[in-house]
């Protein structure tokens, strides 16, 4: 059972009993808002993330009733961040996604928008004919990153205020027991780069330590941005954004969509709000 969404501190919020019912309650919510934002513009796009609750969100997707109201061929799919490792390795977000609901979709290739991975030789084609290789330099992958997002915006439709991103229809997030969500922590160099865009990080507290993210300020081009966490350990970290900390101590006290924010949590995670 959950609890009726609330406001706090300008973010709605809606508590489950448990993981299972996140996941599913974020599922049946995805499918609506694809399906919503390809009535009103004809396609959708998402920003996916990893994490233990991302992917049994993903999964349920799967099996959510409604889920072919979705024209999976005109969605766009983005990630937030990614692990710098090889093509294919199991850690990456994006082959968890595909294991979990991408490949049983019938998505477009071409709309599908993985970050480089760290195999050299290794490329992708990507819609506007943006080549993704693999590379033993993060920072070349994430400037391949941010000229996906520029091919993306111009045809997609670019964020208010935002160049060169795309107005995401929803970016899904996750967050650390310190506070980090997609790959920006505390004090870190990601959390003080102000501008809109993509960047390598290094030395990461948590392995692997070389990642590729999204800036915040480029997460906060999405119409909607969802934060999904469960269990006690986030608690204390959501508990202080929640009451104002800065994005700097708190990363996720930086994540906000252009016109709603959303924290799906479980009554462990909430447990301090």
């Amino acid at each position: 059972m959950s609890t009726g969404g609330r406001v706090v501190a300008g973010r709605e919020v809606v508590v489950h009993d448990d993981e299972q019912e996140v996941a599913a309650d974020g599922a049946a919510r995805l499918v609506a808002a694809l399906a919503q934002a390809q009535a009103a513009r004809g396609v959708a796009s998402v920003v996916l993330t990893g994490g233990g609750i991302g992917i049994a969100m993903l999964r349920a997707v799967a099996t959510t009733a409604g889920r072919d109201q979705v024209d999976w061929s005109r969605v766009d799919v983005f990630w937030g961040d990614e692990r710098f490792v090889p093509a294919g390795d199991p850690e990456r977000n994006d082959a968890q996604a595909r294991e979990a609901l991408l490949d049983s979709l019938p998505l477009d290739p071409a709309r599908v928008h993985p970050m480089a991975s760290s195999s050299p030789g290794h490329a992708a084609q990507d819609a506007g004919d943006v080549e993704l290789h693999g590379t033993a330099d993060p920072d070349q992958g994430a400037e391949a990153y941010a000229q996906v997002l520029t091919a993306a915006a111009a045809r997609l439709g670019e964020a208010p205020g935002v160049p060169g991103v795309p107005a995401f229809d929803v970016l899904l997030a996750g967050c650390g027991p310190e506070g980090h969500t997609l790959s920006v922590f505390p004090h870190s160099p990601a959390v003080h780069a102000t501008a809109a865009g993509v960047v390598a990080v290094r030395d990461c507290p948590k392995p692997p330590p070389t990642r590729i993210t999204l800036t915040l300020a480029a997460s906060r081009a999405a119409r909607d941005v969802w934060l999904l966490a469960t269990g006690s350990a986030k608690a204390e970290a959501l508990g202080r954004a929640a009451r104002g900390a800065s994005e700097v101590e708190v990363p996720l006290a930086g994540l906000a969509g252009s016109e709603h924010t959303l924290w799906l949590l479980d009554r462990e995670a909430a447990s301090q709000l």
